[in-house]
Formats: C-alpha cells, sequence, structure tokens
C-alpha cells in the first residue's frame, strides 16, 4: 500500500507542443510499483490548456476544481469540479481552462504510456 500528498510530489511545467500555461505531477507510476495504471494531476492556468493530441489509449479523467471544456474533434464538452470525463483511445482532444480560477484535475492512463510531458 502506498499514501502520497500530492503537494509534495514535483509539479512539471508541460512542454509538448501546444500546452500553455499546464503543469503535471506524477502522482503514482510504476517506480511505485503499480502495474496498471499511472495516476497524475494536472493544473492549468486561466487560459491555458493542454495539447491537441490523441494516443492509443483511454484515459479518465476527474475534476478537483475550476471549470473549462474538453475540445473534440467535433464539438466541445463543458467541465467543472466534480465531473468524470472519458477519452477513448484514438480521440483528439485537449482540455481548455476557460473559467476564472486554476483547474486542476487528476488522470489516469496505462502505466506503461506516456503523454503530455
Amino acid at each position: 500500500m502506498l499514501v502520497v500528498d500530492s503537494e509534495a510530489m514535483p509539479l512539471q511545467p508541460v512542454t509538448t507542443d501546444g500546452a500553455t500555461g499546464c503543469r503535471m505531477r506524477e502522482l503514482i507510476t510504476a517506480r511505485d510499483g503499480a502495474p496498471t495504471f499511472a495516476m497524475r494531476q494536472f493544473e492549468l492556468d486561466p487560459g491555458g490548456s493542454t495539447p491537441w493530441h490523441s494516443h492509443p489509449w483511454e484515459h479518465e479523467v476527474f475534476v478537483l476544481s475550476g471549470s473549462g471544456h474538453v475540445r473534440g474533434a467535433e464539438k466541445n464538452q463543458p467541465f467543472a469540479a466534480g465531473q468524470a470525463i472519458f477519452i477513448g483511445p484514438n480521440e483528439q482532444h485537449a482540455f481548455v481552462n476557460t473559467g476564472s480560477q486554476l483547474v486542476r484535475m487528476l488522470c489516469l492512463i496505462p502505466v506503461d504510456q506516456v503523454c503530455c510531458r
């Protein structure tokens, strides 16, 4: 068993092309013995976004604070604190903070994949 203090984990800027005002903490990874999923925490400044991207795996996101929209290939979907989001495999997407407060969200991906660094 492992309990992690998220605030004690390093907060790194996301430098992938297209990311603005975006930072990430790796909370639980393969280094911690996780065999299946990695848990990451993202922060988006007001006006910030993750890069426009896709990947061959699904991922799940839980919004801890703030609001914005998930940009999709066909439409934008609004989100707010307390909501869960499913992104399917190969689905183009970007998270955009359209509010005036910091967006914080948890993101789960397969432990052996790398995305948005």
